[in-house]
């Protein structure tokens, strides 16, 4: 199978591994994500994986008694506990993985090094960026963005809960449209939950296309890196 994209960030939220609950970490999604991953790798795709920690705690949860910049640390920090998961079962399949993080935290993962990072990637491991940015007020989407431009990723994966980008919330709306195709610009102006307005424009910045599809679609992010029709095409 010819690859599109040789080198991708996936962007996976904290709901995607959670429990019925929406909490804490479900073993059977956790096994099922890795191995799509684990899928593409064997095709030698360079993979980077940002990951969220909606299953433990988001920035915004805080209210009026919690300041939000001490909120977003929290979250940040949590995006490690998901990160150090997913690194644990990527590696009890025999695949080599780092966690890099935006905060430093040297007793479970490494810092974030753009260097070392380039490095890991000739080596076939496979890196869990953790923290997003390494700033409060800004997503993890954002963050991914960010690792995609930095590491010239040819594309950023959106796994979501969702199979695509719709012109409403299709869990509200029954008649919401799925658009296969929509330019940064209209995700934009239109307003649309794909992401946020930061991490699509940094895309539109650097001419990095978002493919926004289901994680729980059988062979869906085979078909994304592949160049497939799948999900939703964000792009110029």
């Amino acid at each position: 199978m010819s690859l599109k994209y040789k080198r991708v960030i996936i962007k996976i939220s904290g709901e995607a591994l959670a429990k019925e609950n929406g909490m804490g970490i479900d073993n059977d999604k956790l096994a099922y994500v890795v191995k799509q991953i684990l899928e593409i790798h064997k095709q030698g795709a360079e993979i980077g994986i940002v990951v969220g920690a909606g299953n433990f705690w988001r920035g915004r949860q805080a209210d009026a008694e919690m300041n939000r910049t001490t909120a977003d640390h929290m979250g940040m920090i949590a995006t490690v506990i998901n990160a150090l998961a997913i690194q644990d079962r990527i590696e009890r399949n025999g695949v080599s993985s780092r966690v890099m993080t935006e905060l430093e935290m040297p007793d479970v993962a490494e810092p974030f090094i753009f260097k070392r990072a380039l490095r890991h990637f000739e080596k076939g491991r496979i890196l869990i960026f953790a923290c997003g940015t390494g700033n409060p007020y800004f997503s993890t989407d954002t963050g991914a963005a960010l690792k995609a431009a930095e590491v010239g990723a040819n594309a950023l994966l959106l796994a979501k809960n969702v199979d695509g980008v719709y012109d409403s919330d299709p869990k509200i709306n029954p008649n919401a449209k799925k658009f296969d195709t929509i330019t940064y610009m209209d995700v934009i102006a239109k307003g649309l939950k794909a992401t946020d307005t930061t991490a699509i424009t940094m895309c539109m910045e650097n001419n990095i296309p978002v493919i926004a599809f289901s994680l729980m679609e059988e062979g869906a992010m085979i078909k994304a890196i592949s160049g497939e029709k799948v999900g939703t095409y964000i792009g110029n």
